[in-house]
C-alpha cells in the first residue's frame, strides 16, 4: 500500500532553495514591480504636462522618504530585470545551461544589479537629484 502521509506533489517546503529558483521568482516579481512602478512615472509625466503646481506636488512626494524608497526599489527592479533578461537572452542561444554556469550567471545578475543601483543612486544623490 502506498504511503499516503507524504505530499502528492513537490512544494516549496520540500524543495531546497537554490539561487536559480530565487532568480526565476525574482524575475517574475520584478516584472510586476516594473509595471506597477511605471504608474509613478506616468503620474510624473502627467503632472509635468498639467501644471507647475501639480509637478511641485509630485516632486514633493517623490522627495519624501516613501517616494525615495519606492523609486529605489523600482530602480533595483529595473536593473535586476535587465541583467536577468540579458542572462536569459544568452541562454536562448543555447549557452550557459551547465549547472555551474547557470549558478554563476544567476549570481552575476544579482551582483550586477546591485552594483548598477549603487552607481545610479550615488550619482543621483551626489548631483542633488533626490533633494
Amino acid at each position: 500500500m502506498a504511503d499516503t502521509r507524504r505530499p502528492l506533489s513537490p512544494h516549496l517546503q520540500i524543495y531546497r532553495w537554490q539561487v536559480q529558483m530565487v532568480t526565476s521568482i525574482l524575475h517574475r516579481a520584478t516584472g510586476v514591480a516594473l509595471a506597477m512602478g511605471t504608474l509613478i512615472i506616468v503620474w510624473g509625466l502627467l503632472s509635468l504636462a498639467s501644471s507647475e503646481q501639480s509637478y511641485a506636488q509630485f516632486k514633493a512626494w517623490l522627495g519624501s522618504p516613501v517616494g525615495v524608497l519606492l523609486m529605489f526599489g523600482w530602480s533595483w527592479a529595473l536593473f535586476y530585470h535587465l541583467c536577468n533578461g540579458i542572462r536569459h537572452l544568452v541562454q536562448d542561444t543555447g549557452a550557459g545551461y551547465a549547472v555551474p554556469q547557470f549558478i554563476r550567471s544567476s549570481w552575476l545578475a544579482v551582483i550586477a544589479s546591485v552594483l548598477l543601483v549603487a552607481a545610479t543612486w550615488a550619482w543621483v544623490l551626489l548631483a542633488g537629484g533626490a533633494a
